[in-house]
């Protein structure tokens, strides 16, 4: 029996830049597990749609698909849509077993890849020194998600024995801008910004913008695609495809 499909799902935007970051992490997934039907897919502004890769799958013979959103908390907008659009699926094709899994989540190995794109982006500005780190990330009205921001900041600060402070894009305060003026009024002046996000986009543009304009020496690029984010999509999918097993 085949195993399930894999769908890693992503809300969508107009920005290009986010689809081929998608496309690149699901190529990394495909290459870890080339036994695996994987697919990506969006909800919203970009393709392909959910549904019709839903619909392809289906066509193609497979009856068991396992959906990974993919999130880093669960305070951004897919999270709500997801559930909806996994009912949907399953009423307009009776008989198929689909299931969603846990979002990817705020993983420690994530810190990694964090080092990752922050050592890329000091030695591009030849930065060598520093003195405070900030975090950046999406933001939601969800307290906990923040607080669950915020405790991987610590995570990540005290790793460097570096003050870290949590910033956010949207919704919750403190903005990057206001958490790198912060630190300067603390006579810091070696600031540099780790892009929390999974991939580019207007949020992350502002982000950036708002902590140079502040003084910030350095900004990551997002996540990406990276293998742990690849091992973390295939972990959730693991846990899925066990729970389509019937009792």
């Amino acid at each position: 029996m085949a195993a399930p499909a894999l769908i890693a799902l992503a809300h969508g935007t107009r920005d290009a830049r986010s689809s081929a970051t998608i496309t690149a992490l699901v190529d990394e997934v495909r290459a870890m597990r080339p036994d695996l039907k994987v697919e990506r897919a969006f909800l919203e502004s970009a393709r392909p749609a959910f549904q019709t890769v839903v619909d392809r799958l289906v066509k193609a013979g497979h009856e068991e698909i396992v959906v990974v959103p993919l999130l880093l908390t669960e305070g951004q907008l897919l999270a709500a849509d997801v559930p909806s659009a996994v009912a949907a699926a399953a009423e307009r094709h009776p008989g198929l077993q689909i299931r969603s899994t846990a979002i990817l989540g705020l993983e420690p190995c994530f810190l990694e890849v964090l080092d990752v794109r922050l050592r890329e982006a000091l030695r591009q500005s030849r930065v060598r020194e520093l003195d405070a780190l900030v975090l950046a990330a999406s933001g939601s009205t969800d307290p906990l998600a923040n607080q669950a921001v915020a405790r991987l900041a610590r995570l990540w600060g005290a790793h460097h024995r570096l003050p870290v402070t949590a910033a956010f894009a949207s919704v919750s305060p403190p903005a990057t801008g206001e958490a790198v003026r912060a630190f300067r009024g603390e006579g810091r002046r070696h600031i540099a910004v780790a892009s929390l996000f999974l991939s580019p986009g207007c949020a992350t543009d502002r982000s950036a913008e708002l902590a140079l304009e502040a003084g910030a020496v350095a900004v990551s690029e997002p996540l990406g695609a990276h293998p742990e984010v690849a091992r973390t999509v295939l972990a959730r999918y693991a846990v899925g495809a066990v729970e389509l097993v019937p009792v």
